[in-house]
C-alpha cells in the first residue's frame, strides 16, 4: 500500500476516496480532472468544491495517469482503467457503474 497517495479533494468520507455521493464498498477510485489536475472522488464533488467547470480528458490523453485506486494509491492511465474491472496493483474491485457515466470525465 502506498504511504503517499495524491490528495483527493471534495467531501470524502474515508481514506479510500469514497465520498458523500458514492460510498459503496466498490467506490474506491478518484478521477484527476483535466481542467485542474486535481483528484476528486466524482463529478458531483468537483461541481461542489471546485471554482470552475469540469472538462473532459481528450481522446488524445488516454495515456495520462488520471484514475487513482483509493485502496493502494496506484494511478492508472485512462486507457488502462477503461480496460479493467479492478486495480492492476492490488486487485481491489471497482464499481462497474462508474463507467456508465465516463463521458463526464473522458471524451468518448
Amino acid at each position: 500500500m502506498s504511504d503517499s497517495k495524491p490528495a483527493v479533494l471534495g467531501p470524502t468520507v474515508d481514506d479510500q476516496t469514497r465520498c458523500v455521493h458514492y460510498k459503496t464498498a466498490l467506490d474506491v477510485i478518484a478521477i484527476k480532472f483535466a481542467c485542474c489536475g486535481e483528484y476528486y472522488p466524482c463529478h458531483l464533488c468537483h461541481l461542489e468544491a471546485a471554482d470552475h467547470e469540469a472538462q473532459q480528458w481528450p481522446l488524445s490523453s488516454r495515456d495520462q495517469r488520471a484514475v487513482l485506486c483509493g485502496v493502494c494509491g496506484y494511478e492508472l492511465a485512462i486507457n488502462e482503467y477503461l480496460g479493467v474491472d479492478s486495480c492492476p496493483s492490488c486487485a481491489a474491485s471497482f464499481n462497474p457503474g462508474c463507467k456508465l457515466h465516463m463521458e463526464l470525465y473522458f471524451q468518448v
